[in-house]
């Protein structure tokens, strides 16, 4: 089979209507920068800054948490029976998901998947515990659709996640156990959806908490397959949110803070993101003074970034203007089913939108910090407190924004799949530097990939990261191999990363599948039948795909990775 390594998005696959999808949205694309302000266009074509999801420029939002509860569809099951109820229900999950899907250009979540749908399904007075064989088929349903299934656009997975942990009643226990035992199960080409386990004290995190056994299953599930990644409720971000009002969407957004009444991510959505290229940036400082204190070439480096932050700040604005006066009926099931923290009809798409988040991102801490000092700022402690004092300096801008506009600003550590090698891939026609010759640049914050810190220093030195960051953030932890069977190593290094200021935490290590007998561990021979022909799972930015569909930059990293 050839492989389709030339992907701008690992989760695509080719097919006759993505392939017809993205010639239009290549020209889409540039219709979009031809249509804006000139300088603008210029900063994104010549890889200052990287204006996410082009396409979808002024036409929809990025991501969203359902606010599922709000007006779920009851009467689409009157007169059901309890198997034809619980059966409709998970078919309307997926309906949902795959109108959403199509509605918005990122990732979509449920907030408390256990605690929700264990009310609705009392609502529809289907009792659980009775019916759980038909739940449990139907759970495996969902899971299988959202790993198989590539719909979106005619080519792409949907992102999903599904937030667990918190529901303590047998019901809501039963769904989250019910969740990661099919996941577990699925088999290990089954690597999506995304789960994420609320970590929480008094909850889960401690074997007195009522969930602690929950906790101990995802962490289990985790060891043989890298998922559920981990939401720590009582880190120092998160610590003063009701846990229940916290979500992830996509690989790493984090919607808290509002402007407009109360906090939490639960029926609002990121609207707009754009990444900054650090690299750039100190590439050119120390192109212009290079025999110049660092203290000098940092103080420049900000100006820098200021300016083009500015920039991109008034790009956000205008792609916000444009999306609050998008045709309504663009977004005809978050209407019909009021999915948003407000009633669309009612008060219209400025209203609704408001509530969103609005994120200046960045990419390359790492070998910015490289390019200003000569060192590794994880091995530095003076350019390590430079790094910090950096991230913090851009979230203080970011909320100098909120106050200014008074819309919800926030700072973005950027995923960065495509970026990472698109930025590098310019940079390095312009420069020359020793960043540029492992193929891509760090995501956000994150210290190197083939840095070999020990697990716990690691999350010790990103954790402070975490609370600037506020627009969506992760730490991972690189293994040798799956720790099957290894629970309380994993608890052990979510403890190190609560108390280090970890928001949220997924463990790597490298799944490889022989695609003849089906054995699976860390080989390129498989060593039960011999077979060379490899499926190799890895996280891509946040997500699990196969590595044969990552981008150019993704797949340099991906062989780079080593073990802390």
């Amino acid at each position: 089979m050839k492989k389709q390594n030339k992907n701008d998005n690992a989760a695509n696959r080719k097919s006759y209507v993505g392939h017809v999808f993205n010639i239009g949205e290549k020209h889409e694309k540039e219709a979009v920068l031809n249509s804006l302000n000139s300088e603008w266009a210029k900063l994104h074509r010549e890889g200052y800054i990287h204006i996410h999801d082009l396409d979808a420029y002024g036409l929809t939002y990025n991501c969203l948490t359902f606010d599922i509860l709000n007006a779920f569809p009851y009467k689409k099951f009157e007169g059901l029976e309890a198997e034809e109820t619980i059966v409709g229900v998970f078919d309307f999950i997926k309906e949902l998901l795959a109108k959403i899907g199509n509605e918005q250009s990122g990732g979509m979540s449920f907030a408390n998947f256990d605690k929700d749908f264990a009310l609705i399904f009392k609502n529809l007075g289907v009792k659980v515990l009775e019916n759980h064989a038909i739940f449990k088929a139907c759970i495996r349903s969902l899971i299988l659709w959202c790993n198989n299934t590539h719909t979106r656009m005619g080519q792409t997975s949907y992102y999903v996640t599904f937030c667990i942990g918190l529901g303590t009643n047998n019901a809501e226990r039963f769904l989250s156990y019910t969740l990661l035992e099919c996941f577990s199960c699925a088999g290990d080409l089954v690597y999506k959806p995304n789960i994420v386990f609320k970590v929480h004290k008094g909850v889960n995190r401690f074997p007195e908490d009522p969930n602690f056994d929950l906790f101990q299953e995802a962490l289990l599930c985790t060891a043989r397959k890298m998922i559920p990644t981990y939401l720590l409720c009582d880190c120092d971000a998160d610590k003063n949110t009701d846990p229940e009002k916290l979500s992830i969407m996509g690989c790493r957004t984090r919607v808290v803070d509002n402007l407009f009444g109360e906090s939490g991510a639960i029926g609002r959505s990121n609207v707009d993101n754009i990444s900054i290229n650090l690299p750039r940036l100190a590439l050119e400082v120390d192109k212009e003074m290079h025999n110049f204190s660092l203290e000098d070439k940092v103080a420049a480096f900000k100006l820098k970034w200021l300016h083009v932050a500015s920039l991109t700040k008034d790009i956000l604005l205008d792609r916000y203007e444009k999306t609050c006066e998008a045709d309504i009926d663009l977004f005809p099931t978050i209407r019909e089913y009021k999915l948003t923290r407000e009633d669309v009809d009612k008060v219209g798409l400025r209203e609704n939108f408001k509530h969103g988040t609005l994120s200046i991102g960045f990419i390359g801490l790492s070998e910015a910090m490289e390019v200003l000092s000569g060192e590794k700022y994880w091995n530095n402690d003076s350019v390590y407190e430079v790094a910090l004092n950096f991230v913090k300096y851009m979230r203080d801008y970011t909320d100098d924004l909120k106050t200014q506009y008074h819309l919800n600003f926030s700072l973005l550590a950027t995923s960065g799949e495509y970026i990472s090698g698109r930025f590098e891939e310019i940079d390095n026609k312009l420069f020359k530097s020793p960043i540029m010759e492992k193929g891509y640049y760090t995501n956000s914050f994150h210290v190197d990939v083939d840095s070999r810190l020990p697990a716990f220093r690691k999350l010790e030195l990103e954790g402070p990261f975490h609370i600037y960051a506020n627009g969506g953030c992760i730490s991972y932890v690189e293994l040798s191999e799956a720790p099957i069977g290894n629970a309380e190593g994993l608890d052990e290094l979510i403890e190190v990363a609560v108390k280090s200021g970890v928001h949220y935490l997924g463990f790597n290590f490298p799944k490889d599948i022989c695609k003849e007998c089906g054995a699976s561990g860390t080989f390129d021979v498989c060593p039960a039948c011999g077979s060379t022909e490899i499926t190799r799972i890895r996280r891509v930015s946040g997500y699990l795909e196969i590595q044969d569909y990552f981008t150019k930059g993704k797949m340099h990293e991906s062989k780079n990775r080593k073990t802390n």
